[in-house]
């Protein structure tokens, strides 16, 4: 999944001269939590509704009147995406600098705004999890031929795997998460169990001796 699939397009932006006061009534207004600042068609900053409420604070360390202006407390530079790019990748990136939110430039241009609420349901979407679905968990041993070896048996009972997801343990086991298009979870769970493989999810499947 791209970030031009998840992103919000055109977004709302402001100029650093505008007053604070007049930002955060957009906000309010829009319903939304940070505003990119564009100057000359550039992107020059980006302010957030944090940065509006501390700036006003009483315990901020610099107070601000609200009709100062946005450039005395946007940050700058921006760190930035693209259309192109994989939401994992921005989730990362985001995750690393905890910000929450990136603006998404194409051709240096300000195309679009994507945020972390965007990414957690991207995240979610990849998972299967708004799809009627069955879950199972596995651990398979981390050699070639393992997770065929499960998909084959999947395909033989004319199971659909919606999603799957994967990532290490250690070097010798890789952790598998799959959706799939049955309810009868412990059934099929149990036939896995049997066939070899170490089911996590559902939990408690005992094997036939």
């Amino acid at each position: 999944m791209l970030i031009r699939e998840v992103m919000h397009p055109d977004p709302i932006t402001i100029s650093p001269d505008t007053p604070l006061c007049d930002a955060y009534k957009l906000m309010q207004e829009k319903g939304i939590r940070h505003l990119p600042v564009v100057e000359n068609d550039k992107l020059v900053g980006i302010v957030t509704d944090r940065d509006l409420r501390l700036a006003t604070s009483r315990l901020a360390k610099t107070p601000f009147d609200p009709s100062d202006k946005v450039k005395e407390i946007m940050s700058h530079p921006v760190e930035t995406t693209s259309p192109s790019d994989p939401v994992e990748i921005a989730t990362q990136l985001m995750r690393e600098l905890k910000i929450g939110c990136l603006p998404v430039m194409e051709d240096q241009k300000l195309v679009g705004i994507v945020t972390s609420a965007d990414l957690l349901d991207a995240m979610l979407r990849l998972t299967g999890v708004y799809r009627p679905s069955g879950r199972l968990d596995l651990s398979l041993s981390n050699k070639p031929g393992e997770l065929a070896r499960l998909a084959t048996i999947l395909a033989k009972r004319n199971i659909n795997i919606h999603s799957i997801l994967t990532y290490p343990e250690n070097n010798n086991k890789i952790r598998v998460v799959l959706r799939i298009s049955t309810m009868e979870i412990r059934t099929l769970a149990k036939e896995l169990c049997n066939s070899g493989f170490e089911v996590l999810w559902p939990p408690h499947i005992l094997c036939v001796e």
